[in-house]
């Protein structure tokens, strides 16, 4: 039977959640196993991509050894601290500094935006604990950056959808249910976000 293990950065990560609990959505970051599920939801043949709240890297690492190119991945991250760890680990990527509300103009004026529209965007965020306006704001900004056909990937800890189903209405989104992944810490569940045609 296989050990659970605290990822790699738990203690920079678990500073932060105790520094703003509001803000850092979980106590431990990603798992490995959560992280896989995650690449697995990818649209066939995905190879550009954004991730919102890259954390300590687990799923940054993830994509990059999927075989998502550097230059193609761009990683958001609000938390200052976090987000200077994400540079060190990853100098090949482009790590951006930002609230997820503000992806067009920060994609824009990093210049990934100017080589086509994100495949899919794999998203960290605590989506459960935010307010619906700050919900919808997110995944409109998301939907700007992404293609036809692209995805919104979000887990979450919750027994649900983490976004409400207000939001999804009035975004014409459709949701399905992935993987759930019992051996991350906690256990998690993928969800799959995209435009209804």
């Amino acid at each position: 039977m296989r050990r659970l293990t605290l990822p790699k950065g738990s203690w920079t990560f678990f500073r932060q959640w105790l520094r703003n609990p509001a803000r850092t959505a979980a106590v431990t970051p990603s798992g490995r196993d959560l992280a896989a599920a995650m690449v697995a939801a990818l649209p066939e043949g995905a190879r550009r991509v954004i991730e919102l709240g890259g954390g300590t890297g687990a799923i940054t690492r993830a994509l990059l050894a999927r075989g998502i190119l550097g230059r193609e991945l761009m990683v958001l991250e609000l938390n200052e601290e976090l987000h200077a760890h994400l540079r060190t680990r990853f100098p090949q990527v482009r790590i951006v500094l930002g609230d997820a509300r503000d992806l067009v103009q920060l994609a824009t004026a990093d210049g990934w935006l100017a080589d086509g529209p994100a495949d899919a965007i794999v998203s960290g965020l605590g989506f459960l604990s935010m307010p619906r306006a700050t919900q919808r704001e997110i995944l409109q900004a998301s939907f700007d950056c992404l293609r036809d056909g692209g995805r919104f990937l979000q887990f979450t800890y919750g027994p649900q959808s983490p976004v409400a189903a207000e939001v999804v209405e009035e975004l014409g989104l459709e949701v399905e249910r992935g993987e759930f992944v019992l051996l991350n810490v906690p256990p998690a569940t993928v969800y799959v976000f995209s435009r209804r045609a």
